[in-house]
This record gives structure tokens, C-alpha cells and sequence, in this order.
């Protein structure tokens, strides 16, 4: 039984198939017993439901919905190397990066998405280290795009 996406579906979501890269590079890799992704922006269906800065034309609010976005598909990213997302055991490092306005600090607020999702799905093998970090733009107008990088058993 899959417990992790049993609880993300009692959550009210689905972890989506992975997205397609932009570019040359893979949506995860696994080294030893790490996962790491590259980074995640908010795809729905292929297409970002939002575009622009954080603080101008997306709200603070908004970008912290769409960085958990950014979460399930990380979680789609890693689940397409390891087969399931049950042998992740920690969440060990999400950075954050938010296209801001330049009077934009809420920074943290806004992965707090990400980080606050993951610990709902994880528990306390959820708990992890982070930065969050201001940028002037993003790959597609994307308000926010996210790494992750997962612990995993064998």
C-alpha cells in the first residue's frame, strides 16, 4: 500500500506525473541514499498557473499555493527515480527561490508552502533545513521555483 500518496490524498491532492523539462537536464537524479531534483516551478497540467513577480502581480498568499505546487512535483520527480515516494525517510533540504518585486521580503513566507505541505505528508521525517532567496526573474515568468533534495532507504 502506498502510504505517502494515501496522505496526500487525504490532503485533497494527487502527486501529478512528472514534468517535462524546460531544458537539458533530468527532474531527478539519485546518488547513494539522496534524491535530489532539479528545480520544481508550478506546473498544472504542463502550464503555470500564474506568471510575474511576487509582491507586483502575484500575491505573497498565491505564491505560497503555488510552492506547494512546486512540492508535488518534486515529490513527482522524486517518485519517477525511486518507483515509490515510501522509501523517501527525510526531507533533508528545500531551497526556495521567489521572482520578487524588488520591495518583496516575504520570502520565507512564501516557502513556507512547500515546507508546511511536506511536513503535513512526512510528519516529522518532514522537518527539514531550507533557504528561501530573492530573485529577479525566473524560467517562464514562473513565480517560484524549488529544489528538494530527499533521504531515502533501500
Amino acid at each position: 500500500m502506498p502510504v505517502i500518496e494515501d496522505r496526500i490524498r487525504e490532503l485533497g491532492f494527487e502527486v501529478p506525473d512528472v514534468a517535462a523539462p524546460v531544458a537539458a537536464y533530468v527532474p531527478a537524479l539519485r546518488r547513494g541514499d539522496l534524491v535530489y531534483t532539479a528545480g520544481q516551478l508550478p506546473f498544472v497540467d504542463g502550464q503555470l498557473p500564474e506568471v510575474g513577480k511576487v509582491g507586483a502581480e502575484v500575491s505573497a498568499e498565491r505564491a505560497s499555493e503555488l510552492a506547494q505546487l512546486c512540492a508535488l512535483n518534486g515529490l513527482a520527480a522524486a517518485r519517477g527515480v525511486l518507483g515509490s515516494l515510501d522509501k523517501i525517510t527525510q526531507v533533508v533540504k528545500v531551497t526556495a527561490f521567489v521572482a520578487s518585486d524588488p520591495s518583496f521580503t516575504g520570502q520565507p513566507a512564501v516557502a513556507n508552502g512547500a515546507s508546511v505541505f511536506l511536513g503535513k505528508v512526512f510528519g516529522d521525517s518532514g522537518i527539514h533545513v531550507r533557504s528561501a532567496v530573492g530573485v529577479s526573474v525566473l524560467p517562464l515568468d514562473a513565480p517560484v521555483e524549488i529544489e528538494f533534495v530527499f533521504e531515502v532507504g533501500q
